[in-house]
C-alpha cells in the first residue's frame, strides 16, 4: 500500500490534512515525535534528536557529527515506521528520507502568511508581528537543513508529485485530492517498489548499526543495499578497522553479503 509524505511550512495546515487523510483511508499518521520516540530506542535524547531536525548545522558547526549521527538514527526509524506501507508522515523531508521507492506520494502544502500567522497566534500566544519573525525563521531554517544535506532548494515544486495551495482549497478538498491520487495505478505498490523500500530499510539499518557500534561510530559512510548485499562507501579504515566494518554490517538482520568501497561526497 501507498505512502504519503506531507512537506510543509510551519503552521501551514500540513497536521491536519494528516489527521484527515489517516482517517479517510484508514492509513496510520505519523509525525516527527513518532519517529524522534523510535529513534530514541537507540538510546540518544529525544531533544538531541529534535534538535538535529529542526536547527539547520552550518559548515563549521563542531557538532557536525553527532548531527550525522542522529539523522542516521532518524531516517532508519522512519523506514522501519513506513515500510509496511498504509502511512502518512507529516514531518521533515519525509519525501527525500524515502527517495527511489514510487509507492511514495510526495506532497506539499503552501499556505498563505496570513493564514500561518493566524494559526501561530493561537496556538503559540505570539502576537502576529512575532509571529510573522516566527514563521520565516522556522522556513529559513527548513530551508538550509534541506540544502545543507540534499543540496536541493526545499521549496522546488519538481521534488514533489503534488503541490497543494490551501488558500485555494480547503482541508477537506485536499484530502480528497491526495486520497484520489494515492488511487492511482502509477502509486501502486509493486514487487520493485516494494523491493526498493525494503532496500533502502536494509541500508538504514546497516548505516545506523555502523554509527552506533564503537569501533566504526567515527565514520561517516554512504550505505546502499540491494538484495541483501549491502554496499558502504566513503572514507574508510584500513586493516583490522576494515574487517570491524565489514562483520559489523554482517551481523545487520538481511544481509547477505558486503562490498566495501573507498570513496567521498557522503550524503543522505
Amino acid at each position: 500500500m501507498a505512502i504519503i509524505t506531507i512537506s510543509r511550512g510551519s503552521f501551514s495546515g500540513g497536521k491536519f490534512l494528516g489527521e484527515c487523510l489517516a482517517e479517510r483511508l484508514g492509513y496510520r499518521c505519523i509525525d516527527r515525535d513518532v519517529i524522534v520516540q523510535r529513534a530514541a530506542a537507540y538510546g540518544v535524547a529525544p531533544e538531541a534528536l529534535r534538535d538535529a531536525l529542526a536547527r539547520p548545522p552550518s559548515f563549521w558547526d563542531r557538532e557536525r557529527h553527532k548531527r550525522y549521527l542522529y539523522l542516521t538514527l532518524i531516517q532508519a526509524a522512519l523506514t522501519e515506521e513506513v515500510r509496511g506501507g498504509q502511512a502518512v508522515y507529516h514531518g521533515n523531508a519525509g519525501h527525500l528520507l524515502l527517495r527511489g521507492v514510487s509507492h511514495v506520494v510526495r506532497t506539499r502544502i503552501i499556505a498563505a502568511m496570513p493564514y500561518r500567522i493566524a494559526a501561530v497566534c493561537e496556538r503559540m500566544g505570539l502576537s502576529p508581528a512575532e509571529a510573522q519573525t516566527y514563521i520565516h525563521q522556522m522556513d529559513q531554517d527548513r530551508q538550509k537543513w534541506t540544502h545543507y544535506l540534499y543540496g536541493v532548494d526545499w521549496g522546488d515544486a519538481s521534488l514533489y508529485d503534488l503541490v497543494i495551495n490551501l488558500d485555494a482549497i480547503d482541508i477537506h478538498a485536499a484530502c480528497d485530492l491526495i486520497g484520489s491520487t494515492v488511487s492511482m495505478p502509477c502509486f501502486s505498490e509493486t514487487t520493485e517498489s516494494r523491493a526498493a523500500m525494503e532496500n533502502l530499510a536494509l541500508g538504514s539499518r546497516a548505516r545506523a548499526a555502523l554509527a552506533l557500534a564503537a569501533p566504526t561510530s567515527d565514520l561517516e559512510v554512504a550505505v546502499v543495499a540491494q538484495a541483501g548485499t549491502v554496499t558502504v562507501r566513503g572514507h574508510l579504515p584500513s586493516g583490522d578497522r576494515l574487517a570491524e566494518v565489514e562483520e559489523i554490517v554482517r551481523r545487520v538482520q538481511g544481509v547477505s553479503a558486503v562490498r566495501l568501497q573507498n570513496g567521498s561526497d557522503v550524503d543522505f
